[in-house]
């Protein structure tokens, strides 16, 4: 008998707590994982007395799913999804749901849906964050994909989610790859934020001397205010918790080496493929990649040389600038993601929703914050909005801020404090308030070796010239160039 709402394949944490997720809010899952025994530690479990239906047989749980069927993968990105989709392809009907949950590349989810669609399948891939609580308690969710799939998933998906002033942190995103691009972004985004928090932190112990419960002090109260966020949050309470092993803080005992599972690196190599800047995204991949060479680091540490460090005498004035600086690189990172998702949606042709895409931030995402709400009012207030600096609220704040982040970011160079998410935002807050860039030399070189042509100031703009610099070149130019 078909009684299961929904359908969710693979058992790891995720999948787990969606299922329980899922089933708090009423609906009955089925559940189904390769490995028999987990369905049955499930079952037998945490999932014990629950609308929970385990399958051993890929046959059995897609009988038991109401029809159309709706089926959620929640397994690792890549080959095995699609392992699992032509797996499940023999027992599925035109009309009926695969959604991929994972963190799936975008252009994976844009080739799923082309192909599912010629079969009558309908495809959804969607962004999940929140990781393992968020999950239990309400992700953030974001499904882009087949539209004819979303009536289908909306009373589930919106049931389960975050809830922010009563609304739920998930919403359509838009056709193919669009959900599982946003949240490509939204990672993109976190590991900006982190970066930031991190440099923040190095900045405070190494330019004030402050231990970590100071620290912790100083974190709490700044999530207080305009950086209130589940980051923030976070923050303070690791600089508080000490190693039950030596009393030191812990965090003192966990090695400088950060891990990545690749979206930050997807979202930075899509910026470049869209012509899309995000220096500061990049800026916080390459520090994890920089961390990772421990052995090297170490060894350079001796032979390198660098400014002493000494001390500063103006501890809170300092803490403010640090503060500042951590706010306006933030505004300046979150409008470089933002103009990633705007390129995209010129290039797929996606009518993205920028104000709802803040929205679904607001709450279970690991990005979200108070901050969140701002954008939302600024792209309410000019849909068309070309980038986040130039809204009234975001240019004040970076008025308000620009000398205190100055300050932090001179004193990181100063000190020989490695500040690259703090720096390379304010170059590029530099530069797109520049009317005039030196851009205008680097296409002159390309035209003298390269013959690349150039446009010319008192010409109208689509007008390409190209100068025999050496008198030698010739008139033939290249091809015209492409920004």
């Amino acid at each position: 008998m078909s009684t299961a709402d929904i359908g969710v394949m693979g058992l790891a944490v995720m999948g787990e707590n969606l299922i329980l997720n899922m089933e708090s809010r009423g609906f009955t899952v089925a559940c189904f994982n390769r490995t028999a025994a987990k369905v049955e530690a499930f079952v037998q479990g945490r999932a014990k007395g629950k609308k929970i239906i385990g399958c051993l047989a890929l046959e059995d749980f897609c009988r038991v799913l109401r029809r159309p069927r709706k089926v959620m993968l929640m397994i690792k990105a890549g080959a095995p999804v699609d392992a699992q989709i032509e797996a499940l392809l023999p027992h599925l009907e035109p009309g009926d749901v695969i959604i991929d949950g994972g963190n799936s590349l975008f252009s994976d989810s844009r080739r799923r849906a082309g192909a599912l669609a010629a079969r009558g399948l309908l495809f959804v891939g969607t962004g999940v964050s929140g990781g393992e609580e968020g999950a239990l308690t309400g992700p953030s969710l974001m499904p882009g994909g087949h539209a004819e799939a979303w009536p289908l998933l909306q009373p589930i998906f919106q049931a389960i989610a975050a809830r922010v002033d009563g609304t739920p942190c998930c919403d359509w995103i838009g056709p193919d790859g669009a959900g599982h691009f946003v949240k490509m972004v939204h990672n993109g985004i976190e590991y900006g934020d982190m970066q930031m928090i991190a440099e923040a932190y190095a900045l405070l112990r190494g330019a004030l001397g402050l231990s970590a419960d100071e620290l912790s002090a100083v974190f709490r109260d700044w999530n207080g205010g305009e950086l209130n966020s589940y980051l923030v949050e976070i923050t303070a309470d690791i600089l508080a918790r000490k190693d039950e092993v030596t009393g030191q803080p812990l965090l003192d005992v966990i090695l400088d080496t950060a891990g990545q599972k690749g979206t930050g690196k997807w979202a930075s190599q899509a910026a470049l493929d869209l012509g899309a800047p995000a220096p500061t995204m990049a800026e916080a991949v390459f520090a994890r990649c920089l961390s990772a060479i421990k052995e090297e680091r170490v060894t350079a540490s001796v032979l390198l040389a660098g400014p002493k460090r000494k001390p500063l005498a103006s501890r809170d004035p300092f803490i403010e600038a640090v503060r500042r600086a951590l706010y306006a690189s933030k505004i300046c990172s979150y409008a470089q993601g933002f103009q990633i998702m705007r390129a995209a949606a010129k290039e797929y042709g996606w009518a993205l929703r920028y104000g709802s895409i803040a929205m679904i931030w607001r709450g279970g995402c690991i990005i979200r914050a108070q901050f969140l709400g701002r954008l939302k009012e600024a792209f309410e207030r000019e849909p068309g909005l070309p980038n986040l600096l130039v809204a009234p609220y975001f240019r004040k704040a970076l008025k308000r801020c620009q000398a205190g982040w100055r300050r932090a970011v001179a004193a990181a160079i100063k000190l020989g404090i490695p500040a690259p998410a703090f720096s390379s935002a304010l170059a590029y807050y530099d530069a797109y308030r520049s009317g005039q860039l030196p851009a205008n030399l680097l296409q002159a070189q390309r035209d003298y070796f390269g013959a690349h042509t150039y446009e010319r100031t008192d010409k109208p703009r689509g007008q390409f010239f190209h100068t025999n610099w050496t008198g030698h070149g010739g008139t033939t130019a290249s091809t015209t160039y492409e920004v």
